[in-house]
């Protein structure tokens, strides 16, 4: 009999194209060795050149889809992703409240390409309901402007700012990625849980397009960590590694910007060993 994995949840919105979303975050969790669950928040019809339309379940739905995995499976630790509506951060943030397990918020507002991910009336919604149940959000410099209301962020002084609202507003650790800084040479994210200072992940930036769905490989490949029993550093700076490699894979798929290698390192040792 095989030892049985540690499970993970995935609350986001389907990618049929398979590069972010759902489909990013199940094959990172299996990449991580972990059993990925998922709740399914919106359909959309998207490929690497954009997205093409999005269709909505109803939230009870969601809401069902929820319970009923919680009820069955022992979650170590979940994600959220593409939220859409207020109606669904509602009836997700009342299910999820009061769990004994971390939750990673990536807080998608817009595809890469453009395309709005989240209604205007979900903004509030996401601050006020979502972000206090995090134990670690993990914005982008666009997402983490438009949900602090900061001009801009560009300075480590800014950043930190930016970091500080985001705890005043709930979240117990915030990790600013820097995909979006004008640094050509490096990619700085910066993490600061609290009660600690902020500390700096500088890689090497690696120049391809291929960068379809990083963000949700990223928090997916936190998410599987903490699900492991990695700490909060050790889970982001594993997690980052892990992006690393698939952004130096350059794999290019599709006719536009295509996937990261969600499968660079894959073993099929990483599924466990039979129990002794």
């Amino acid at each position: 009999m095989v030892r049985p994995l540690d499970c993970a949840l995935t609350i986001a919105g389907s990618d049929c194209g398979g590069g972010a979303g759902i489909q990013a975050d199940i094959k990172t969790f299996t990449v991580h060795g972990v059993y990925g669950l998922s709740v399914i928040t919106a359909l959309t019809a998207q490929n690497t050149l954009g997205v093409y339309g999005i269709s909505v379940p109803d939230e009870g739905f969601v809401a069902l889809q929820l319970q009923k995995v919680l009820e069955d499976f022992p979650i170590k630790a979940a994600k959220t992703g593409m939220l859409f509506s207020a109606q669904i951060i509602s009836e997700v943030s009342s299910v999820l409240k009061g769990r004994d397990f971390p939750v990673v918020v990536d807080p998608v507002c817009v595809s890469q390409t453009g395309h709005k991910l989240l209604q205007k009336d979900a903004v509030t919604a996401l601050k006020e309901q979502i972000l206090p149940l995090s134990t670690l959000i993990t914005p982008n410099k666009p997402e983490a402007e438009f949900l602090t209301g900061m001009e801009s962020i560009y300075s480590p002084d800014e950043i930190f700012q930016a970091m500080d609202i985001f705890m005043d507003m709930g979240a117990q650790s915030v990790l600013i990625k820097g995909g979006h800084f004008k640094d050509q040479e490096n990619m700085v994210d910066w993490i600061k849980v609290k009660g600690s200072d902020p500390v700096s992940i500088i890689k090497p930036r690696i120049h391809t397009r291929n960068t379809h769905g990083t963000g949700c490989t990223l928090s997916a490949a936190i998410t599987a960590n903490l699900a492991s029993g990695s700490d909060m550093f050790a889970a982001v700076e594993k997690a980052r590694d892990y992006l690393q490699k698939a952004l130096e894979d350059n794999f290019d798929l599709g006719h536009g910007d295509g996937p990261v290698n969600h499968l660079t390192g894959f073993s099929c040792s990483t599924f466990g060993s039979p129990e002794s």
